[in-house]
């Protein structure tokens, strides 16, 4: 038997982000179909990650939703496979960064009416991790290369600096007349609306259910399952 592959989202008040993050999870089945995917959520939807491990047996490997390294990945997902002791959990690494990852970003901003002449923010959510600052950056650089050495500038809607507005002035003053906000966001939501709303230019949309999302998924699920499971740490279990 294959481990559940078991995908987390932070969750969202805006409906748009539970049917988005369905409609890619309906990606990775038609990609594996024999595979049991279920998606769990850190708070805010239904179902709630813990009661989904309740529900599971024998093994079963978290995949985040997530972009970067922060809190939810570092504390909240380990806690959660702590208190779930009756299965053999594995924690994966987040989405990004990755090159899949920058090939669906790419296509949003192609989709979006980009062009060659127009820098690009990408706007994240933000963290007051450093770790997860420096995924956002990475994507940046990875990002500015798949467009041909455009300049990319992270920004972030919340825990950081710059945002949106402020990244956007700064290429301007840098002399760039068309810029382009990339949505650094799994799902639509507030913080992706409020970045898009500072593009000048064009703005793109979150990268949704993007088929690279869905083999990405897969990707982290493989790559967790090829490496020995981490110890449970014991101050988790009450956390």
């Amino acid at each position: 038997m294959q481990p559940t592959l078991v995908a987390v989202a932070h969750g969202s008040r805006d409906p748009r982000a539970l049917h988005t993050a369905l409609a890619l999870l309906e990606r990775v089945r038609e990609l594996r179909p024999r595979l049991d995917v279920r998606l769990g959520h850190i708070e805010l939807n239904e179902p709630l990650l813990g009661s989904v491990l309740g529900e599971l047996r024998g093994a079963a490997v978290l995949v985040p939703l997530l972009l970067g390294r922060g809190y939810h990945v570092k504390r909240d997902l380990p806690a959660a496979a702590a208190r779930a002791a009756h299965l053999r959990t594995r924690i994966a690494a987040p989405l990004g960064p990755h090159p899949l990852l920058v090939e669906a970003l790419y296509e949003r901003l192609v989709e979006a009416g980009w062009s060659a002449d127009t820098a690009v923010v990408l706007a994240a959510a933000g963290s007051r991790d450093p770790d997860a600052a420096a995924d956002t950056r990475r994507t940046a650089g990875l990002l500015a290369e798949r467009l041909g050495g455009v300049p990319v500038v992270p920004a972030y809607a919340s825990a950081a600096a710059p945002s949106a507005p402020e990244a956007v002035r700064a290429l301007a003053a840098r002399g760039h007349h068309r810029i382009a906000v990339a949505s650094y966001f799994a799902s639509p939501g507030r913080f992706a609306a409020q970045t898009a709303a500072a593009a000048p230019a064009l703005a793109a949309a979150p990268l949704g259910d993007h088929p690279a999302l869905a083999r990405l998924l897969l990707h982290r699920y493989d790559e967790a399952r090829a490496h020995p499971a981490r110890p449970v740490r014991p101050e988790l279990v009450s956390a």
